[in-house]
């Protein structure tokens, strides 16, 4: 079981209040959104402005990272969160690094600069996690990213999201050297899954929020589970 953007219903996500607490919960895999600042540090964050979740507003990666700590990425969420900052990839990966949490990092490039995303990502965490055993899963919707990110650390693991099903989903995910596919769970059915496995590849799947469902994709053995609810769905 993985917690979403941490726990990122119940606390701001994509913060480290949120991946502080998936990890009371008991979570040790927390999924992330990584992009890049004007000046080419990696920030959490999911969408392409900072509208939605700080109070700053315009383009995401139009500020340098100074600039972007100075945000307040709580006060959207709740009081209790509020003054919580926009965090670097640096300082979650050694939260995680010390506290046991493994990491799926996806690759949210601001539109156009997917390759250099990709490939920032994967650099800094081949550096950050260099005498780590357990390597963070790279993954992103974006094949460009995922190009760029093999180009760079080619011995990192990688997974292709999608949000349908490709027909050359299996050329595809061996063209980017992907370890693991990523769909949305609507897409899965046992047949799937195991076509999937006997492809070579994981199966990872998001975001299940319903614990009846939770059950249903373990009995078909998917790999690593997404999910919101992590104050309701017991982490496995």
């Amino acid at each position: 079981m993985c917690a979403h953007r941490g726990a990122g219903k119940i606390a701001p996500e994509n913060t480290l209040a949120a991946l502080r607490l998936g990890r009371s919960f008991g979570y040790a895999m927390a999924e992330i959104d990584v992009k890049l600042s004007a000046d080419g540090v990696g920030f959490l964050l999911h969408d392409a402005t900072l509208d939605r979740t700080t109070n700053g507003r315009g383009r995401a990666d139009a500020l340098t990272f100074r600039e972007l700590a100075l945000l307040d990425a709580g006060s959207w969420h709740s009081a209790a969160f509020a003054g919580e900052p926009v965090p670097s990839m640096t300082s979650i990966a050694r939260w995680c690094i010390e506290n046991g949490v493994a990491l799926n990092i996806e690759i949210k490039p601001t539109p156009g600069r997917e390759r250099e995303t990709g490939a920032a990502v994967a650099l800094d965490a081949q550096r950050l996690w260099d005498a780590v055993e357990v390597k963070p899963l790279l993954s992103s919707f974006s094949e460009a990213a995922l190009e760029a990110a093999r180009d760079a650390v080619p011995d990192l693991p990688r997974a292709f999201l999608f949000k349908e099903l490709p027909r050359d989903w299996q050329d595809r995910a061996a063209a980017l050297g992907c370890v693991a596919l990523d769909p949305p769970h609507r897409l899965l059915t046992a047949g799937l899954v195991e076509q999937i496995h006997q492809s070579g590849l994981r199966v990872a799947t998001w975001t299940v929020n319903d614990a009846q469902r939770v059950d249903e994709l373990i009995g078909w053995k998917v790999d690593t589970i997404i999910t919101d609810a992590v104050n309701l769905i017991a982490a496995r």
